[in-house]
């Protein structure tokens, strides 16, 4: 049996003639840079993740450059992040020429641990001197990445940065929607932090039909200088005031996001059912209890919180963790089973970043979900009987 990573064709398929529909207005339309499709796009993303404005923008790594343009981040100046997602979060910040400082991520999330920063930001207080070491006043910006569809635990991350005046940027590429217990109330991803970035990349919950994103923020100012760094900085038309960049969403991938849009939180829902079931699966077949057996599955920390919470955790990515994970997912191959490593390489051993001055063993947990997590098939699509061979073949390796 084949069971792909992901089956675009299968969403494709219900939703063809409305995109190819979709398509054709904006090429009768003769507005292919920007305008209206753009504009009510932005209306209805903003409007979802419960925030005053949002920016579309040319992809989900220009949407955290943009973001950071924004915050004026620039040489010198300090950025701390996850050291464990996909590079353009910490690849945005070196392209400014400021310095990517990284914090270890929760052993059970992937997610920035809070534990961490404070000891890291507590240390930049005092002045401990370290290879790391930084000034706290050379803190510019904080991206907390909310990995695999689950959100970071915000509210003591913007506590962590409120006490200094420092600004947050949600890394939210693969988590629109989700929601986050946030003292008595529930907030979106992408609506807690100063900024919030989205991808519309293909393989995304909701994706285009190629590279698309999004930014969005409750401030006023920085929802119009985004709007103005997005056209090279430009307002009015050839008068700069600041340097941009061509930062445009495109409203053929806008109006194919429209087409999709309807049916995000269907997908969601489904996504979420196919994680259910596999945990129910990998728990029968013995491989998995409560993630200390042969496998460690997914966990869903912030179901329950609250009665209302729904969407806690969408599952973008499905990922288990394995001990021999290499020769488990070279199994899977020849079983014809869609998976994908995320991440192999943690920032901080990166070739790119070696002047840094890190090494292996400064972010253990990181360098621990590198060698060890796997992701599984988890699209909307995805039928039982798939499910059953991908739990199957596992046991069969495993056992």
């Amino acid at each position: 049996m084949n069971v792909p990573l992901l089956d675009i064709k299968a969403q494709l398929a219900p939703l063809r003639e409305d995109i190819l529909k979709a398509i054709t207005e904006v090429v009768d339309s003769t507005r292919y840079i920007l305008g209206p499709k753009v504009t009510e796009l932005e209306e209805q993303i903003a409007a979802y993740c419960g925030v005053k404005h949002a920016v579309g923008v040319s992809s989900g790594t220009d949407a955290l450059l943009i973001s950071l343009m924004a915050l004026d981040i620039k040489l010198g100046d300090v950025v701390i992040t996850t050291p464990y997602s996909f590079f353009a979060t910490a690849g945005v910040i070196a392209r400014l020429g400021a310095t990517p400082v990284f914090v270890d991520i929760d052993p059970i999330t992937c997610n920035l641990d809070p534990e961490q920063l404070q000891k890291t930001l507590d240390e930049a207080t005092a002045g401990v001197i370290t290879k790391k070491a930084f000034p706290l006043d050379k803190v510019k910006a904080i991206i907390p990445v909310h990995l695999y569809g689950q959100c970071a635990d915000m509210q003591k991350i913007t506590a962590l940065a409120q006490t200094r005046s420092i600004p947050v940027v949600e890394d939210a590429a693969q988590a629109i929607g989700v929601e986050y217990p946030f003292g008595d109330t529930i907030k979106k991803a992408g609506s807690m932090g100063h900024m919030g970035c989205f991808s519309f990349f293909p393989s995304k919950n909701l994706g285009c039909m190629g590279d698309g994103g999004m930014v969005t923020t409750n401030d006023e100012s920085l929802g119009d200088k985004l709007r103005i760094l997005r056209v090279h900085g430009g307002k009015p038309k050839y008068y700069h005031s600041m340097v941009g960049g061509n930062f445009r969403l495109d409203p053929m991938q806008a109006a194919i996001i429209m087409v999709k849009y309807p049916f995000l939180n269907q997908w969601h829902k489904a996504r979420q059912s196919n994680a259910t079931r596999y945990n129910q699966l990998f728990q029968e077949a013995g491989l998995s209890d409560n993630g200390e057996g042969k496998i460690k599955i997914p966990k869903r920390i912030y179901q329950g919180q609250t009665p209302d919470i729904e969407y806690d955790h969408i599952f973008n990515q499905y990922v288990i963790r394995v001990k021999e994970r290499d020769r488990v997912r070279e199994f899977l191959k020849k079983k014809d089973i869609g998976n994908e490593v995320y991440y192999p390489v943690p920032f901080h051993l990166q070739k790119c970043f070696a002047s840094l001055g890190y090494t292996l063993g400064d972010f253990p947990e990181a360098e621990k979900a590198a060698s060890r997590t796997l992701a599984l098939p988890i699209y909307p699509e995805l039928t039982d009987e798939q499910q059953s061979y991908v739990v199957d073949s596992l046991k069969n390796y495993l056992n």
